[in-house]
């Protein structure tokens, strides 16, 4: 059993439609946060497209509307495979035990997945991934719809612009993700204290009724002798 802790990967992609395989990964980007959130490490590929994939025409008319950013994304291509192989050895090369983490995660893992599947034949995560959603989710409460950025608090929000471009976006929310957690983890430090001190409380009650009946017994025992000697005399 490995003692190592986990770290965290927040992982971002660009593509051009919106599944695998029929519809190409444009570009990755990966960011890697220990526990208590600090950035240790970063990746970026542009991907050059499968072959015989095609072009969504929804997402390919979002991108005409973002183009600097696609342009970003047809720079310094390389081989798919290469990209993965490359990706997988950053990751096993990091100092713990590796969670994929995104928003959402589904369509981020999705191609992502597939890629490392099709092209290496392993992933590095297994077959999990973190939803940075769904842990909103589960600490505001709210149901999972309505657990969008515009109902999340305003602190937990880095001051990183929303590029576009992979990396920057994996590093984006990841640091979302890390304020959430470090949030989390304090918000549990304070409830099991708060348990503690009740535990304490109650444990002192007890101990003080414990003390009352152990008094209530010696009065009685004194007015029982004192009858007693009452009676004799």
């Amino acid at each position: 059993m490995t003692n190592k802790s986990e770290v965290f990967i927040s992982v971002d992609i660009e593509t051009d439609g919106p599944i695998p395989s029929d519809f190409s990964m444009l570009s990755l980007g990966a960011a890697v946060f220990d526990q208590t959130g600090n950035l240790l490490s970063t990746f970026s590929a542009n991907l050059e497209t499968l072959p015989g994939a095609s072009q969504h025409p929804d997402t390919m008319e979002w991108w005409s509307k973002n183009q600097e950013a696609y342009n970003a994304t047809r720079q310094n291509l390389i081989d798919p495979k290469l990209a993965m192989e490359q990706f997988t050895t950053w990751v096993k090369e990091q100092p713990g035990i590796p969670v994929c983490v995104g928003y959402p995660v589904f369509f981020d893992y999705q191609f992502l997945y597939w890629y490392l599947i099709h092209f290496t034949g392993d992933s590095p995560f297994s077959f999990s991934a973190l939803d940075i959603k769904t842990y909103a989710s589960a600490m505001l409460d709210l149901p999972y719809r309505k657990s969008t950025k515009k109902n999340m608090p305003k602190h937990w929000f880095p001051k990183d612009p929303h590029t576009h471009i992979a990396v920057d976006d994996a590093i984006e929310q990841g640091k979302l993700f890390c304020n959430m957690l470090q949030e989390n983890r304090k918000n549990i430090e304070e409830l099991i204290k708060a348990r503690d001190e009740l535990h304490w409380r109650h444990e002192l009650d007890i101990q003080s009724l414990e003390h009352s009946k152990e008094l209530e017994k010696q009065k009685n025992e004194i007015l029982a002798k004192i009858a007693d000697m009452e009676k004799e005399e």
